[in-house]
């Protein structure tokens, strides 16, 4: 065996031990060898209750990729529009009008949720229109009117608007 074949041997054995470390750290306790299952059990069973208050979860998910995948495919559009040689001058400037805004209130949902979340909230989520901004917030209890306030002055600290519509989630 040459150099360069156990190299590769010693390569194939590191990807083989972490995928192993990998697999035990998301699927939970390795085997130890001795047929005690019942850990092993109680581990999927607390991961299936986990995997109920999911289905709160997955909104937040759910809306953020939505969102993501409805901007990707505006940027696109406006994109074509902005390269197109047959666009007039007029609706390339409106493109790139709109591109630029879009970014911007991109940018700035991300910061408000950022923020949000820095205020203790679990989740939050931000939809930035023309005039008014919606901050959507995960949280058990009722907002209040402390909490009602900061997200207000997060929002209007970032975008400069002062029409915000709070709803809470659980």
């Amino acid at each position: 065996m040459n150099k360069k074949q156990a190299g590769i041997i010693l390569t194939l054995l590191a990807l083989i031990v972490s995928a192993a470390l990998l697999s035990a750290k998301i699927n939970g306790k390795l085997d130890d060898g001795t047929g005690n299952l019942s850990e092993t059990i109680a581990f999927n069973q607390n991961k299936a209750q986990k995997g109920e208050n999911n289905s709160k979860n997955d909104y937040f998910y759910e809306a953020r990729n939505s969102r993501e995948q409805s901007n990707a495919t505006t940027v696109e559009t406006l994109k074509q529009i902005s390269n197109d040689n047959s666009a007039t001058k007029e609706n390339k400037e409106n493109a790139s009008k709109q591109l630029t805004e879009m970014t911007i209130a991109k940018n700035n949902q991300t910061k408000i949720e950022l923020e949000v979340k820095a205020k203790g909230f679990d989740d939050a989520l931000c939809f930035i229109d023309k005039d008014k901004v919606k901050v959507i917030v995960k949280s058990k209890d009722e907002l209040t009117e402390k909490q009602s306030i900061q997200i207000q002055d997060v929002v209007k600290n970032i975008t400069g608007k002062s029409n915000v519509m709070i709803e809470r989630k659980q």
